[in-house]
């Protein structure tokens, strides 16, 4: 059997190191999983703060900001690998509630979307039979915390391309003041998470059919609300889940049958979240 390889970003703490862990555990000492974080100094100490057994880690430096990084990876892990059997996009700038909107934007949607279709970009076509590639997302991604007016910007796109596009207008829109006249909602994560869901459909929108044949899924994940620093400035987690509880569930996916249900769709506790 060839060993397994997996990527996971934004993986120096929170759920994307459960994930690591989690995902190692479940894996044999052949297979690796990548931990990945723009940092080599935390990347390097998260890696080696990691338990023995199960997969071997391996750290590498990937700002998923930079508009050539995912690609360059993509490129090394091809030729170490042949290939990827699980990739997890877990990548984001975090806000708290006395940031600006205006003042973050550009790099909030730097990091979290465009990070997230670079990595789609490059990683989609390495992945190997039965190979399951999740965007973490949230349940906020989903067209009912949009208004009716801004449903057809995201709805049904065809392209990465065209996600992007649609998702720079809403930071430029930001940006110069624009949308706090205008329907978009105040929160910058809403429209994010969103696009990060459409950047998903679309992908998969031409996919389907392939990938399905080849026991493959793309699906965006929410893991759920979660006991962490960033997310105690917004809400009471005191009784959240850790994110190593969250990152199990979103491990139950990777390993589960595939469901063709699932392809594509927002996915939370193993249900479809609608889209509209």
């Amino acid at each position: 059997m060839t060993p397994k390889a997996a990527l996971v970003t934004g993986a120096t703490q929170g759920l994307g190191l459960a994930l690591v862990e989690g995902l190692a555990r479940r894996w044999s000492a052949e297979d690796t999983v990548y931990l990945t974080g723009r940092d080599a100094g935390r990347v390097a100490q998260a890696v080696e703060a990691l338990p023995a057994g199960g997969a071997r880690f391996r750290g590498e430096v990937l700002d998923v900001a930079d508009p050539h990084a995912a690609a360059r990876l993509a490129g090394v892990l091809a030729g170490r690998h042949g290939g990827v059997d699980v990739v997890v996009g877990n990548a984001v700038m975090r806000v708290g509630p006395d940031d600006d909107p205006r003042a973050i934007v550009a790099e909030y949607a730097e990091v979290n979307n465009f990070g997230t279709t670079r990595l789609l970009r490059a990683f989609a076509p390495l992945l190997r039979d039965g190979g399951r590639f999740l965007v973490v997302a949230s349940s906020f991604g989903t067209l009912r915390h949009l208004a009716p007016a801004l449903h057809d910007r995201f709805a049904e796109l065809s392209s990465l391309d065209e996600v992007d596009k649609q998702v720079a207008a809403w930071r430029d829109a930001v940006e110069d003041g624009s949308a706090r006249g205008g329907d978009w909602p105040g929160f910058v994560n809403i429209p994010s998470k969103i696009g990060q869901v459409a950047a998903v459909r679309a992908l998969a929108a031409g996919r389907r059919d392939t990938d399905l044949a080849r026991g493959i899924l793309l699906a965006a994940v929410c893991p759920g609300m979660m006991n962490t620093p960033t997310s105690a400035l917004w809400w009471d987690v005191r009784d959240a889940p850790s994110p190593a509880q969250a990152a199990a569930v979103l491990l139950d996916l990777v390993s589960a049958p595939l469901d063709p249900a699932q392809y594509g769709e927002l996915v939370r506790d193993g249900a479809v979240l609608p889209w509209r």
